[in-house]
């Protein structure tokens, strides 16, 4: 008892959301202390593999790297798609929130959150990559779930309220009341599937190859969900490879062409939410006419979404006040709130 109360002093307990695009770490009485791109480069050097770089340094090799050194995104969809370079990660993020002193003394409590539609298995893996990074006890909270307690919802009253969380592998949609989800879907699309659609878009309308990283620039500077009034918008230009000459060239794009490109992963998000209200228990259906819907994530920041969904439901839709930390938030909240306790689960 002694011991673990010592050990519980020396270590510093940790909310993790393990994100497809971002991990963000939040430590108990710090707040967020860490948001980095869940990147990881290795390099290979006679067989040998090792890890080169993490998060920051290792996304700016993305599409550049040479053959000696592969950037891998560990986490694909919201699950783990490489647990040994996942667990490799969390343990470097571990090891920098600590501030890189030895790891012998510490043994932290995580709480990581996990896609309510992962599987045991999926959920086994995560489990797994924490305790091996040096984890004393590994909770799991449903994305959901967290996002909804970051942005300040009313999930341990009855009352319905419905959250929208676009991350970067999946969007999940939920409709909470008493601590629990009454209704969730998770649909496997997020800000990964719209850098596809603008990429397969550019390379169909203007015979140029562009990378994950210049389509993920061109939605974060010029990406809408709902075409601009005057047809066009905004523009911006860019640069790729050209498929017919084969030299790298410089195009224009506007957001009305950037609306058509992300038609379909926008199209398949409001279906999801509307399956969500089609499944929903009549006197929560009540709640939500009120309460209204809350989009959380980064996908949250794609300009006119909110509008989007407004004219396709009839209901109010607002976005979170920190949409990209807010999962984060609400699954440290569950750590240090003994009030939010009842949602974490052991996997």
């Amino acid at each position: 008892m002694f011991l673990s109360r010592f050990f519980k002093m020396m270590s510093h307990d940790m909310a993790i959301d393990l994100g497809t695009a971002n991990t963000v770490v939040y430590l108990r009485g710090r707040g967020i202390v860490l948001n980095e791109p869940s990147v990881v480069a290795i390099e290979t050097i006679n067989g040998v593999k090792k890890v080169k770089a993490v998060g920051d340094d290792a996304k700016m090799m993305m599409g550049k790297t040479p053959g000696s050194i592969e950037a891998i995104r560990p986490l694909r969809d919201g699950v783990i798609a490489d647990i040994d370079v996942a667990e490799q990660m969390i343990k470097h993020f571990i090891h920098k929130v600590h501030g890189g002193k030895a790891r012998a003394w510490r043994f932290p409590e995580i709480v990581i959150c996990v896609p309510s539609g992962s599987t045991s298995v999926e959920r086994r893996a995560i489990r797994d990559a924490a305790s091996n990074a040096g984890a004393s006890q590994v909770f799991l909270i449903e994305e959901p779930m967290a996002a909804a307690i970051g942005a300040d919802m009313p999930v341990t009253e009855p009352i319905g309220s419905m959250v929208v969380d676009i991350g970067g592998g999946t969007t999940e949609v939920a409709v909470l009341s008493l601590r629990g989800l009454a209704y969730t879907t998770s649909v496997r699309v997020g800000g990964d599937k719209m850098d596809e659609a603008i990429v397969s878009y550019v390379r169909r309308n203007h015979n140029l190859l562009i990378g994950e990283a210049t389509a993920e620039r061109i939605k974060q500077e010029v990406g809408v969900a709902k075409t601009p009034l005057d047809g066009v918008g905004k523009t911006l230009h860019i640069k790729g490879r050209d498929l017919v000459n084969g030299v790298p060239k410089e195009i224009t794009i506007n957001q009305g062409q950037i609306a058509e490109a992300l038609s379909e992963p926008v199209g398949t998000i409001v279906e999801g939410v509307r399956i969500a209200l089609e499944n929903t228990a009549p006197e929560l259906a009540a709640d939500i006419v009120d309460q209204g819907i809350v989009l959380t994530g980064g996908g949250a920041l794609l300009q006119g979404l909110d509008e989007v969904l407004r004219d396709e439901t009839g209901l109010p839709v607002t976005v979170a006040d920190d949409p990209l930390t807010c999962v984060a938030l609400g699954t440290g909240r569950a750590l240090e709130d003994p009030m939010f306790r009842g949602v974490l689960q052991t996997a």
